[in-house]
Order: C-alpha cells, then structure tokens, then sequence
C-alpha cells in the first residue's frame, strides 16, 4: 500500500501476498506524518481518503469518519464511471514509478525486509527525482 500527497509517496506498507490490504489501512492512515509548510498547527490527517472497490467496507468506512476523514471509496456491484480515477491515477502512476525498478515487479526476495527496504530507497528515488525536477 502507497500513501501519497502531490504525486510524491508518503508512506509505505508491505504486506503477504495472502492478506488482503484493507487490514492495514488504519494503521498506514494513522502513520502519516504532519505535513509541514503551512502556518499553524501542521495537519496530521487527511481531509479524504480514495481507494477503489478492495476497500469497500462500511466498517472501515465508519473508523475512517470517526477519525474525520471523508472515505471516497468505490461501491462494490455499482457500475463503473463514479468519477473516482481523476484521483486514483495518482496510485496507479505511483505504481508504475514502481515498476520501472525492475527488481520490485516480481518479488524475488524471501526475506520481508530486504524486500521492504529495496521498496523504500525506490520511494527515495523516486522523490529526489520528482523534487530536483521542480
């Protein structure tokens, strides 16, 4: 899972392939940093969330309200054109910064943190690209 402001990736999860991803996205939401930059008290959370239909759970759904964040989450068995890939793209375009890292398309490693850690410096690489091009 990939947490990302302004095209640029926040935070990083890494789960088993068995697992299905709606069970960290508390604990990924909960991890972000404050967002610095702005006067004031810097904010903690984000004002809303988008995900696509994996994450279609009302139980998730009320946790993410009650820490006021607006979920914007794909129904499950309601046809297609919600408006929601203007945003989700920026996933998907994350995904294949991703991809470009050949190592990390197919998982070789055996070893979680090995794993982990070539999946976080490809993050690095991929902000010191994105903020040198600015």
């Amino acid at each position: 899972m990939i947490v990302e402001a302004n095209g640029i990736p926040l935070q990083v999860s890494l789960t088993g392939g068995n697992s299905n991803d709606v069970t960290q996205l508390l604990s990924l939401v909960d991890s972000i940093p404050p967002i610095r930059g702005l006067r004031g008290r810097p904010p903690h959370l984000p004002r809303e969330l988008f995900a696509d239909r994996g994450y279609d759970h009302d139980k998730y759904r009320r946790m993410l309200r009650a820490r006021g964040i607006t979920p914007r989450i794909a129904r499950r068995g309601v046809v297609h054109g919600s408006g929601l890939g203007r945003h989700r793209w920026v996933v998907e375009r994350g995904f294949a910064w991703l991809h470009c890292y050949k190592r990390l398309r197919t998982r070789w490693e055996r070893r979680a943190d090995l794993h982990l850690g070539l999946l976080q410096l490809a993050c690095a690489l991929i902000c010191h690209r994105r903020l040198t091009a600015l």
